[in-house]
């Protein structure tokens, strides 16, 4: 038996039309002497009547100011697609194909309770073999499953493995019924070297290993979730990226087969996220160290990631989401970071506090904080520590194999966004990517000016 997983995306069963065409593909691997077992996504994208944003925002319009419980959530997300299982399934059925829909519980994906984000803990798939063997063909809902009987959870609770999840159930059940290949359709021919959307000429690449594709989506690229690709990597499984519109091959998601000159070049350029950037000037450093130490726990604390960390002497910089801003900026503005002194100064204080300010119009905190301050300053120092802001900002990558063994890589990307005027704030570098910060009005600009310099010269 010879098994092959294929999964599509919400446009390729948003429509009676598209439903057709990826019934198709399902059809001609059956054809072909594969056994197929097919995993969909909820239909359509935010604002389509049954796709998951559209489910949880009838959950959240309910009342604003309650947000809905964790589990009565991802039973609500859950129900997306569980509609486009069953559609799917009846789509196959009126071919004359022996189809049938299975939740994620029911396909026997057991998950951890972390609802909104779970992860796979294991799959038991006797019920699909004995459904494969029946001829059927299963359809299994992406993005779900189900925690294991406790008390708590009497009979197991639906969980939903967060974004990219209907992938991640896609490589997951090849993992667990040993596939053939994993084949994941969407809406583009493959992998490609920049966003169509932005460079519509975007060259498909051929060949990507696990590594290449997982660094691809973790920088933004939304072909395939990079847990799919690892659990993919995991268990050598063959993954493929595909249109459920098209003939066009694909790309081929390689592992240890993959050629040499796979393993050594510049893969794409990709583009992700709105981000606003955080500056802290220090302009005494005797504890720069803790302060920062404490700017760390407390966006820990609040949920917030923080990501382009620079070191230097008398700063401290990091990035946030744009949708975390808020809780950041209210977090720093007028926050004060009280240290003890082992002795006391020269003149006989033994605290120092430091308190942060941001420009005018963003120190509300600051304005409030810093004269109730007053009243204790005979006896501690008071250091004002400037914030600086710089919003609508965005990351561009360059996917780049082993570029730290290719001298130049960095100047040449540098030398080109910056002869045409584009700032760069930050940059980041990884084995396999160089990420800079910019302007997110530029970053359209960016990303066709390094994609003609390395891939249309």
């Amino acid at each position: 038996m010879k098994v092959l997983v294929q999964k599509f995306g919400g446009t390729s069963v948003d429509t009676a039309e598209h439903r057709a065409m990826a019934a198709r593909k399902v059809i001609l691997a059956r054809e072909a002497g594969f056994t197929p077992v097919v995993v969909v996504s909820a239909i359509g994208r935010a604002g389509a009547p049954y796709a998951t944003d559209t489910l949880v925002r009838v959950l959240r319009d309910i009342d604003p100011q309650v947000p809905p419980a964790k589990r009565e959530l991802d039973m609500m997300m859950a129900c997306g697609e569980i509609i486009s299982t069953v559609v799917f399934a009846h789509t196959l059925q009126t071919l004359g194909y022996k189809a049938i829909a299975l939740s994620g519980g029911q396909a026997g994906i057991i998950t951890d309770p972390n609802f909104g984000n779970a992860r796979i803990l294991e799959i038991r798939p006797h019920y699909l073999r004995r459904l494969l063997e029946q001829d059927y063909i299963p359809v299994v809902c992406g993005f779900q499953g189900i925690t294991v009987p406790s008390d708590e959870h009497e009979h197991g609770a639906i969980t939903t493995l967060g974004r990219g999840g209907s992938d991640t159930t896609a490589s997951a059940l090849g993992a667990a019924l040993k596939a053939v290949a994993v084949e994941i359709y969407t809406d583009v021919d493959g992998v490609k070297t920049a966003d169509p959307d932005l460079v519509p000429h975007a060259q498909t690449i051929p060949v990507c290993t696990y590594e290449e594709v997982a660094e691809i989506a973790h920088q933004g690229a939304k072909v395939v979730h990079p847990r799919a690709a690892e659990i993919a990597m995991d268990y050598n499984i063959p993954l493929w990226v595909k249109s459920t519109f098209s003939d066009a091959p694909g790309t081929r998601i390689a592992g240890a087969d993959a050629p040499e000159a796979v393993r050594r070049r510049i893969t794409g350029i990709t583009h992700t996220g709105k981000i606003v950037y955080i500056r802290l000037d220090f302009t005494e450093t005797e504890h720069k160290a803790l302060v920062e130490r404490e700017v760390y726990r407390m966006m820990a604390k609040a949920g917030v990631n923080i990501f382009l960390n620079t070191y230097s002497p008398n700063a401290m910089s990091f990035a946030v989401p744009r949708e975390k801003f808020t809780i950041a900026r209210d977090l720093l503005d007028g926050m004060v970071v009280p240290v003890e002194h082992d002795q006391p100064d020269s003149e006989g204080r033994y605290a120092t506090y430091y308190i942060f300010k941001f420009s005018d119009g963003l120190d509300l905190a600051y304005s409030v904080q810093r004269p109730l301050l007053s009243a204790v300053e005979k006896r501690v120092r008071i250091v004002d520590v400037p914030g600086h802001i710089t919003e609508n900002c965005t990351t561009v990558s360059v996917i780049a194999s082993d570029h730290r063994r290719v001298p130049g890589v960095l100047l040449r990307i540098y030398e080109i966004l910056t002869n045409a005027g584009i700032a760069i704030y930050q940059t980041a570098d990884s084995e396999m990517s160089v990420t800079l910060l910019v302007s997110e009005s530029e970053v359209e600009r960016a990303v066709r000016l390094l994609h003609e310099a390395f891939f249309e010269q």
